[in-house]
């Protein structure tokens, strides 16, 4: 009689308790992960924005010495790639002073622009983005007058930068004591040679 070979068992599936334990080793993993790439991935934002104005602060450099004057606040940035329109004849332009269009900050809103400059100190107009929170006079604004915040208005001024060292010790190194006279070397005298004494000689005679 041939009886019907048994089938090893079969597992239903993962329990309850396996696929918690599974959720909690995603969760751990995406809580440690997701935090440092946005972090990073908001840093190469804001210093591509920082780029950007340099090289429009640059651009703007070279328009001056052609026009003898930096673009109107109306006249904005795209005076860098064409030419305006109410620029006098006698004014040459010899632009585009930046390739392609005048792009867009890496948060989507156009970079912000004022001649005759209002934050910053000089003739040198003001370039700003309105920062990751897209919203004008936020701390989080980068701004050519200040690299940084706009939040601090003007630039700092170089004596208020420095710290102030009032109240603090500093060290005096002590005098160095004079130097002692170098020892001069002992003159080198032989000692004299003792010769040896005379023998007694002898003598056999009576």
């Amino acid at each position: 009689m041939n009886f019907p070979a048994r089938r090893p068992p079969q597992r239903a599936g993962f329990t309850l308790v396996e696929m918690l334990i599974v959720l909690g080793i995603l969760v751990l993993l995406f809580a440690m992960v997701v935090p440092r790439f946005l972090g990073s991935q908001k840093k190469a934002k804001i210093d591509t924005t920082k780029s950007q104005i340099g090289m429009f602060r640059a651009a703007l450099e070279y328009y001056y010495l052609d026009c003898d004057q930096f673009p109107a606040t109306e006249q904005g940035l795209e005076a860098l790639v064409a030419k305006p329109a109410d620029l006098p004849d006698n004014v040459t332009w010899r632009g585009p002073y930046v390739e392609g269009a005048i792009t867009r900050d890496p948060w989507g809103n156009p970079y912000q622009y004022e001649n005759p400059p209002t934050h910053g100190t000089g003739d040198t107009p003001d370039i700003w983005s309105f920062g990751p929170d897209g919203e004008d006079g936020t701390d989080d604004d980068i701004c050519s007058w200040t690299g940084g915040s706009a939040s601090g208005g003007a630039e700092t001024a170089p004596d208020e930068a420095k710290p102030s060292t009032a109240g603090t010790r500093t060290k005096t190194p002590k005098a160095r004591s004079e130097a002692r006279p170098a020892a001069s070397p002992k003159a080198f005298s032989p000692k004299p040679s003792r010769a040896p004494a005379p023998k007694p000689i002898r003598s056999d005679a009576p």
